[in-house]
Order: structure tokens, then C-alpha cells, then sequence
């Protein structure tokens, strides 16, 4: 190598590990604002890198949730796309999620539910997936639901961020509003999105039509330099809840990384002044509580938090409100309610309606508005979207509702507003769909022939076996039930010369919806068969085995089907008479093994008698323990789990 080249080459080194030790300076510095939720700050440096050319994994994801959790869900789209098409194998699975919600800000649906079948099939429990998974056709029943509210236009906005409404007791709308001073300039702007810090003001409303006068601040200490916002007032308008940063007394608190978080705060008014500022008990330095929604009664408050409890992002809580104004415990609502994404800005309706803000149930993008009904004990129905024109693309929010005069307000970022969140008023022109109407019907014929079957027996049962409903099928074979909501349900189907079918459904969480089940009966039964005492009935039904778990004496799911076709037998001949002979393996000692048999035999007898309504003189048994095994898996030969379970058994013998 000659002087020259040696010279080339070391100047080259040098310059690349500048640029590198420049990027990765860069990269620090846009790092430490990203922690902080410094997000635009942040989202400017990761830009120029991406720009220089550098990729990465991580420079992906933080340049995209840097859009997202700014509620820019169509400018993250691009950066989601790199990221899950460069590193397919090892991206984390909450990112197909954020790239599914993104994709529909663009209403690119098609491709969004790929996106969200890939994060089923990686998370398998998760609820968002399972909540999809159940309401494929989502599309169709949001637009069952669509156009019941009629929007009005509203002039209050301004070029900043305006949202939060909520009533007081004076006929006027309280709302947040970044919109500076009454001077015209803005207080100092928050680096999360670069807008000015919130603040609470006021505004008559015209009850006519919904507008709204003039805003004006509200008075007293109740405006800080920080964030205030999402108000709740009690029926006499002396006290309100509301959000605020962590900061009271001049006092500004954060947690151990020092994030200043959101609490709420009580206060109450005197001499037209709000006063008497106090946090509430259940606050913490270490998480988020915030969006306070008072019961109408004003028991109860329901608010949003990501406490150590909480299911994802954020879940919604309720606590009690004590006669002498203390507070009980904070309670989840519930996977009903809460899932992995964000739940946030609850409002109770004088009613009880729960009305909140999700992107974890199955929406049109963002955050979309869902109701959920009051149930006995404080429990809430299923979730449903409100649908268009409440909810669109973009996120939509704290919705609010007076339903006497069916006037309401919400907020939200979609295109067309004046500012980053706009409020938006309407009026409500038709009643919600609210409760459940599913039905399942089916057609029953014979498996060969394809003839239809008339008064064969249609069975009902829930995912524990019990019976809720019982029909025939009618003279074109037709049967039909109403089914609840989002719950599982065994279909099963009897009728005399043939074998008993059974089928699961899954009933989703949709408005309304009519599945159609078929259901096919082979020829089987006992009929034109020599039935002899000593026979396995089992064997004449063509049934499947009666298998037990290692030590234990339940009756097994798989089970009960064939359980069911015993019963089958049992009605369909009243003489018939069986001796149920239960086994185990030969693990455990003998004289064990030979107590475990009579608690299979017993407990097979008594689903027979119990489940099935037969006769008790019917059906006898007992245990025979490891004295007949069908295999050469005694106590001196090793052998596998499998073939150890060919023993664990109950048999059926004809006695009469």
C-alpha cells in the first residue's frame, strides 16, 4: 500500500466515524427528548437522520410513534410501513397494532385488517385481536349504526387545540382550550406537541340549536401555567373535578423518571370563584389518573388511568363517593370495557350510559366513541360504536350528552377543523342501538341422503353444558334462538335412528347479526342392531372414548358429547339398562387407583342421571381401578403418557 492510499484510507476511517459519532450524538440527544415525551423536538433530529440515509429498527418506531401518539396516525403510516417490511421477523407485535390504526386514519381497511390478522395470530389472547376476530364485518355494523346525530357548526374554535366538554349546573359548556391568554399570547408551548399548556374556560349555551357565546376563563385559582382540562360538576355546581398536571401550591411533581404526570383535583366555588383546591387521595406520583365523569346520583366517579392494575395504555376506573366527600377504593370496570389499547375520557349520561373514547374495540381509526349500558351490580353491557358522523378516521373523543334536549358535544383532529382538536356540536336524531339482536337458525338434514329432517331436536347449551333453550325443528327442518352478545354457546342436535351432532358458536360482539348454522345427523342409534346383555354400548353407538385426566375424575368437555349420545340411547329406550365400569391407569398405588375408578364411575353416573333426567335404577356402575387394563402398561413397564390414558376410562355395558 503506497502513501497515498494509506492517506486516503485513514481520512475515510476518520470521516465515517465522524458521521457515525455525529449520528449517534444526534440520535442520544433525540433519545433523551423522546423519554420525555419531547416528541416534536425529538421527531425533528430522528428525521435528519433518516433523511442522512441511516435505517434502523428503532429509528422506525420512534419517528412513527412520535406521529402516533401526536394523533398524526396518517404521516406515522409511512414509517410503520419501513418498519414492518424491513424487519418482518422481529418487530414487536404492538407495532402491527399501531400500523393497523394508522392504516385506517388513511381508511386503507383492507389492508389494516391483514395488518390486525398477523397480530392475532402473534398474540393469541390479546382482547383488541379477539374483539376483531369476532367482528370482522365491523365495517357493516358501524354502518347500521351510523347517522343518528346530525352535526352543527360551531364557532369557538380556535387555531389551537380546543376540547373536553363538559355541563355545568348554569346552562354553560366547560371545555379546554389552548388558546393562550385573553391578551392574545400564548403561554409557554408544550413540548410534547409545541401547543400552549390548557386551560378551563367557559361558554353560554344557546339551547335552541347548541351554539355556543363567547368563551371567558374560568375564575379563581383553578388555571395554572400546566395543563388543565376534562372537567366534571356535581349537580348543584358548588364543586368540580377536574385534570391537571401534577402541580399544586406552586408546587410542580414528578416520578422517578421525571415525567410530570396528570391527577385530578377537587374544587369548589365561592363567590363566583373556583377555590379550595385539592388533590384526591387515590393520586399518585407514579402513574396517571385523569378525565374525571361524575354519576349522575354523584356516588360514583369514573375516571382513566395506566395504575399497576390497569390493562393496557389506559383503563377505565370507578370509586365511591362517600357521604362526608372521602373516597372508597378505585375499581377496574373490566375486560368488557377495558382491553391493551387506550380507554380514556369516560362520561356518564344522567341515564348511566357510559360513554367513552377506545382504540382497543374495533373502530374506524383512532380513537373512536363506544357506549356501553348499565347491567345489574354495576357492570356495563359490551361496548358499542356510536358510529358516523360522531366517529371517522381520525381520533374522536370526549363526547358528551344532554338527553333532554338531544343537544351534545365531542371533539376530535379530523381534517376540516380550525385547530389541532376542534368541538364539534349535534343533535340526536334517532336512538342507539344498545342492546343485543342475534339469532342463529339453521336447516336439519340427514348426512347421506340430504333430506331434510322434521321434529328433530335442537339443544341450546351454554359453554358449561347447561340448557338455555330447547326447540323442534318445523316442516322445512328449520330451527331458531336468540343468542346474547359476545358469549360461547354448544349447538347440539337429537332425533331418533340417528347419532347426536353437536357444533360450538362463537356469538361476537356486533349489534345485529343472524349466523346460519346447518346441522347434518348420521345414521346411528341402536335400531336394527342385536342389542345382548354384556355388549359395550359404546361400541354399538360408534362412540368416541370416555377418557379421564391424570387423577383426576371430571368429566371432560370432549366427553360430554359422547355422554350426550348415551343419554340419546337411554330416552330414545326407556328398557334399556347400562353398567357404567370406570378405569384408571397403573401410576399410583392399587389400592388408590381402585378408589379414583369409583369416583369416575360415580361421576359418570351422575352426569347420566343428573345432566341427562334418567331414571337412577337405570344406570349403575363401579370402579374396577388398574384391574383390566387394555394394554401391557402395568406397574413394570414404562410407558408413554398416551398409552398410559387408554386406561384412564369409563365404559357402558348393556345389562338389560
Amino acid at each position: 500500500m503506497n502513501l497515498n492510499t494509506c492517506f486516503i484510507t485513514i481520512s475515510l476511517s476518520i470521516l465515517v466515524s465522524s458521521i457515525v459519532f455525529s449520528q449517534e450524538k444526534r440520535l442520544a440527544k433525540a433519545e433523551e427528548n423522546f423519554n420525555r415525551y419531547a416528541f416534536v423536538d425529538a421527531r425533528k433530529i430522528y428525521l435528519q437522520v433518516a433523511e442522512s440515509g441511516y435505517e434502523s429498527q428503532d429509528l422506525f418506531k420512534k419517528i412513527g410513534d412520535s406521529y402516533y401518539f401526536n394523533a398524526q396516525l396518517e404521516q406515522a403510516v409511512p414509517w410503520y410501513e419501513k418498519l414492518t417490511s424491513k424487519y418482518t421477523k422481529e418487530v414487536d407485535p404492538e407495532y402491527l397494532f399501531r400500523y393497523s390504526q394508522s392504516l385506517k386514519s388513511v381508511e386503507r381497511y383492507e389492508e389494516s385488517d391483514k395488518v390486525m390478522e398477523q397480530f392475532n395470530s402473534l398474540t393469541g389472547n390479546d382482547h383488541r385481536a379477539e374483539y376483531f376476530m369476532n367482528t370482522r364485518d365491523y365495517l357493516k355494523f358501524i354502518e347500521m349504526q351510523s347517522g343518528k346525530f346530525r352535526l352543527l357548526k360551531l364557532g369557538i374554535n380556535s387555531k389551537y387545540s380546543d376540547y373536553a366538554p363538559s355541563f355545568n349546573n348554569q346552562g354553560e359548556l366547560i371545555f379546554a382550550s389552548s388558546r393562550g391568554s385573553s391578551s392574545g399570547m400564548s403561554k409557554v408551548v408544550h413540548e410534547w406537541n409545541e401547543m400552549p399548556f390548557l386551560d378551563l374556560y367557559s361558554s353560554t349555551i344557546i339551547e335552541a340549536n347548541g351554539i355556543l357565546q363567547s368563551p371567558k376563563k374560568l375564575k379563581g385559582k383553578i388555571n395554572t401555567k400546566f395543563h388543565e382540562s376534562s372537567t366534571s360538576f356535581s349537580k348543584d355546581g358548588q364543586t368540580v373535578y377536574f385534570t391537571r398536571n401534577n402541580y399544586i401550591k406552586r408546587k410542580l411533581g414528578s416520578n422517578l423518571e421525571g415525567i410530570i404526570l396528570l391527577k385530578i383535583y377537587r374544587a369548589t366555588l365561592e363567590n363566583g370563584k373556583w377555590t379550595n383546591i385539592e388533590e384526591l387521595p387515590f393520586n399518585s406520583n407514579d402513574y396517571s389518573i385523569a378525565h374525571p365523569a361524575l354519576s349522575a346520583d354523584g356516588r360514583k366517579l369514573y375516571f382513566a388511568s395506566d395504575m399497576e392494575d390497569s390493562r393496557g395504555l389506559s383503563d377505565l376506573y370507578v370509586v365511591d363517593i362517600n357521604e362526608d366527600g372521602t373516597f372508597g377504593e378505585p375499581t377496574n370496570l373490566g375486560d368488557k370495557i377495558n382491553t391493551e389499547g387506550r380507554e380514556t375520557f369516560p362520561y356518564i349520561s344522567d341515564s348511566g350510559q357510559l360513554y367513552f373514547a377506545s382504540d382497543g374495540h374495533v373502530g374506524l381509526g383512532g380513537l373512536d366513541v363506544f357506549v356501553a349500558v348499565p347491567e345489574e351490580f354495576g357492570i356495563f353491557s359490551i361496548p358499542y360504536n356510536v358510529g358516523k358522523p360522531v366517529n371517522s378516521a381520525e381520533d374522536d373523543f370526549t363526547f358528551v350528552l344532554n338527553e333532554k334536549t338531544k343537544i351534545g358535544y365531542f371533539s376530535s383532529n379530523r381534517a376540516g377543523g380550525k385547530g389541532n382538536d376542534d368541538i364539534y356540536s349535534f343533535k340526536q336524531t334517532d336512538e342507539l342501538i344498545t342492546s343485543c339482536k342475534q339469532y342463529l337458525t339453521g336447516i336439519v338434514t340427514d348426512a347421506s341422503s340430504k333430506e331434510i329432517l322434521t321434529e328433530a331436536e335442537v339443544l341450546l347449551l351454554d359453554d358449561q353444558n347447561n340448557e338455555l333453550q330447547r326447540t323442534v325443528t318445523d316442516r322445512k327442518g328449520a330451527y331458531k334462538f336468540k343468542l346474547e352478545c359476545d358469549t360461547q354457546y354448544v349447538v347440539r342436535a337429537n332425533k331418533i335412528q340417528y347419532k347426536p351432532t353437536e357444533v360450538m358458536i362463537n356469538a361476537s360482539n356486533v349489534l345485529e347479526y343472524q349466523y346460519k348454522l346447518p346441522l347434518q345427523l348420521g345414521k346411528g342409534g341402536l335400531d336394527g342392531q342385536q342389542v345382548k346383555p354384556g355388549d359395550d354400548l359404546a361400541k354399538l353407538l360408534q362412540l368416541e372414548m370416555i377418557y379421564f385426566d391424570l387423577d383426576k375424575s371430571f368429566i371432560r368437555p370432549q366427553a360430554e358429547v359422547e355422554l350426550q349420545k348415551i343419554i340419546a340411547a337411554l330416552k330414545q329406550y326407556p328398557n334399556l339398562k347400562i353398567d357404567v365400569r370406570s378405569h384408571t391407569d397403573s401410576r399410583s398405588g392399587d389400592d388408590y387407583n381402585m378408589y379414583l375408578s369409583q369416583r369416575r364411575a360415580k361421576s359418570t353416573i351422575q352426569y347420566i342421571v343428573q345432566k341427562g333426567g334418567i331414571e337412577k335404577s337405570r344406570v349403575t356402575g363401579r370402579g374396577y381401578g388398574e384391574t383390566e387394563l387394555i394394554n401391557d402398561c402395568d406397574n413394570n413397564t414404562p410407558c408413554s403418557d398416551q398409552q398410559h390414558q387408554r386406561n384412564r376410562r369409563s365404559e357402558f355395558i348393556v345389562i338389560q
